[in-house]
């Protein structure tokens, strides 16, 4: 006898039917069927141990196990696959996967970060390596002695600049001065020239007047005359004056 599980193609305690049933052979089991639920054999197949058999005569089959009669379900009109096409199409594309699993449940964030951690692990003694040679080297600096490097183009070409305006500025101001100097010296001369000219013209013109010079150097020499003689004669009386109180 083959016990066949019947709970997918019947309800429970439909007129009285138990969901197990046992058949010496697969006619058995089909007569059953066609009569109680009024179905052919084309409307459903037959399963044993998850695989589906054609016929209960098979020798390689246990015959204590159970057999599941599974009811055939009808097709639709197809057309989903060209729906969820269309569909993918319009659906933004990404490449972030983290919030998705593996086949061990665990999402690809927490494999992706635990796999960062290992690396950052391993390389933990290379970088207190280059952090003891930066340290290093920094010491090294700061026992040297500074050198001073001072580089702008914009103060050089200033500077450039400069020199080349104090040198045309130094020029100029020769130049100034000699100009200067050359005026001063002809107004000068010309000054001096009509001075001369004026007084020579004053002594013809007295000498036309008078057919003679004026005596002035006779004059000053009267005045030195007279005060000679009255000198020397207050010199004499204080020599008198002397000799009687001695």
């Amino acid at each position: 006898m083959y016990q066949c599980d019947l709970s997918l193609i019947s309800k429970p305690n439909e007129n009285n039917i138990s969901n197990k049933q046992f058949f010496g052979n697969q006619e058995q089991l089909e007569t059953w069927i066609s009569h109680n639920y009024d179905l052919t054999k084309q409307n459903y197949y037959v399963l044993c141990n998850g695989k589906k058999i054609d016929s209960f005569c098979d020798e390689s089959r246990i015959r204590d196990s159970i057999f599941h009669v599974i009811p055939r379900t009808l097709g639709g009109k197809g057309g989903f696959g060209s729906m969820l096409r269309a569909i993918g199409a319009q659906i933004e594309k990404t490449t972030n996967r983290e919030a998705c699993r593996d086949l061990s449940g665990r999402r690809l964030r927490d494999i992706n970060e635990e796999q960062r951690l290992k690396n950052w692990i391993s390389q933990q003694a290379e970088r207190e390596r280059e952090a003891a040679e930066r340290k290093k080297q920094k010491l090294e600096r700061l026992c040297q002695e500074p050198k001073y490097e001072f580089k702008d183009d914009t103060y050089d070409e200033s500077r450039s600049a400069m020199a080349e305006k104090m040198s045309s500025s130094v020029e100029q101001g020769f130049k100034a001065s000699t100009s200067k100097t050359n005026d001063s010296t002809d107004f000068t001369s010309k000054n001096t020239t009509s001075t001369s000219n004026t007084e020579r013209n004053k002594r013809k013109h007295s000498v036309n007047e008078s057919g003679n010079k004026l005596p002035t150097k006779k004059k000053r020499n009267l005045w030195i005359d007279i005060e000679e003689s009255d000198s020397s004669e207050s010199a004499e009386g204080d020599c008198e004056t002397v000799l009687a109180s001695v």
